[in-house]
C-alpha cells in the first residue's frame, strides 16, 4: 500500500514539522543524528538527499544509516553485548578491515574498543549498520516537498512514476549478506562478536534465524523502530535484540528458498512448444535458373 506522501523524515524532522529548529534544519541542510560533519552529506555532499527515512505501509523505514545514530542508543546497546558491565570503551567509525593478503575487506562501521587503565586495548566488537535501500525515486519527491515545504508537506506522491518504496531483498542479497561472508568471516575467524543494527520492517523480511542464548551468540540482532512522539517527531528505539551463531545464520540469510522444479519443468515445456509451434521463416531468394 503507497502512502500519498512518501518521505518519512527530512533532515531529520517530519515534513509537517514547521517548528524553528525543524526550519532550520531544512535551511542549512544539517543532520541531526552524529554525522561525521553538521551537515547531511547523503548522496551528494554540495545537493543532499536529505531523506532519513520513507512511509511504506503507514509506518517509517530508516533509509540512512546515519540515522541509527541517534543519541549513539546503537553503541550502548552493542557494547552490553561484547564486555562485561563496567568495561571502559568507546568507540571508532568507519575503520577499514583488511584481509591476509592487504586488501580491503570494507569498513566496518563502528568499532567499539575495550581497554585498561593504561589506555592499552585489549579487546573489541564490530557493529554494522544496515540501512534499506530504495526501490523508485526518491529524489524527485524530495526536491518537489523542499520547493514549496509549507505548500507540499501533505502531497499526494501515488500518481507519479517510480514511487519510492524500501526493497527490502536488495538490501539483504546485496548487502547484508555480502557484509556478512566478507567482513563478518574475518571477524569470525577471530573471534570477535558482530552487533547488527536494523530496521525493524527489513528484519520481519529476513528467513527465520535460529536464536540462542546471549552467552553463547556470536552475532546480536540490534532492532530498532522509529516511535512517534507527541506527534511531532521520530524517536529511535530499541524493539528486540535476536541473539545468534555466525555460521548458521550465514547459511540461514544466504540459502536461497528453493521452489518445485516441476513448475521450472513446465515452464521449459512451454517455452519449447512456443518455439516449436512457430510458423516457418520465408523467404524470398533470386531465381535458381535466371530470367
Amino acid at each position: 500500500m503507497k502512502d500519498p506522501q512518501p518521505l518519512a523524515e527530512v533532515f531529520g524532522h517530519l515534513p509537517a514539522d514547521f517548528s524553528e529548529k525543524a526550519e532550520r534544519h531544512r535551511k542549512r541542510k544539517l543532520c541531526p543524528f552524529n554525522n561525521k560533519v553538521p551537515n547531511c552529506t547523503k548522496d551528494k555532499a554540495q545537493d543532499p538527499l536529505g531523506v532519513c527515512s520513507i512511509n511504506h505501509n503507514s509506518s517509517p523505514v530508516i533509509t540512512c544509516p546515519i540515522r541509527f545514530r541517534e543519541d549513539w542508543i546503537i553503541t550502548d546497546d552493542a557494547s552490553d553485548f561484547f564486555f562485561p558491565q563496567g568495561t571502559s570503551w568507546t568507540s571508532l567509525t568507519e575503520v577499514r578491515l583488511n584481509d591476509r593478503c592487504g586488501k580491503s575487506a570494507g569498513n566496518i562501521d563502528v568499532v567499539l574498543i575495550a581497554y585498561d587503565e593504561d589506555g592499552k586495548i585489549y579487546d573489541f566488537g564490530a557493529l554494522e549498520i544496515q540501512a534499506v535501500y530504495i526501490s523508485g525515486n526518491v529524489r524527485n519527491p524530495f526536491n518537489f516537498y523542499m520547493s514549496d515545504c509549507t505548500t507540499n508537506s501533505n502531497m499526494d506522491w501515488t500518481s507519479q512514476p517510480k514511487f519510492p518504496r524500501p526493497d527490502f531483498l536488495s538490501s539483504s542479497r546485496k548487502r547484508l549478506a555480502p557484509q556478512l561472508l566478507y567482513k563478518g568471516g574475518i571477524l569470525h575467524a577471530w573471534k570477535k562478536k558482530i552487533a547488527v543494527a536494523l530496521d525493524e520492517n527489513f528484519f520481519e523480511t529476513l528467513p527465520q534465524l535460529k536464536e540462542v542464548d546471549k552467552s553463547e551468540a556470536e552475532i546480536a540482532w540490534l532492532i530498532y523502530d522509529l516511535d512517534l512522539t507527541d506527534n511531532s517527531h521520530y524517536t529511535l528505539k530499541r524493539t528486540k535484540i535476536v541473539y545468534t551463531k555466525f555460521v548458521e545464520t550465514l547459511d540461514t540469510i544466504t540459502s536461497p528458498s528453493v521452489g518445485c522444479i516441476e513448475k521450472f519443468m513446465n515452464k521449459l515445456q512451454e517455452k519449447l512448444d512456443e518455439k516449436i509451434e512457430l510458423p516457418p521463416t520465408n523467404k524470398i531468394i533470386d531465381n535458381p535458373i535466371g530470367g
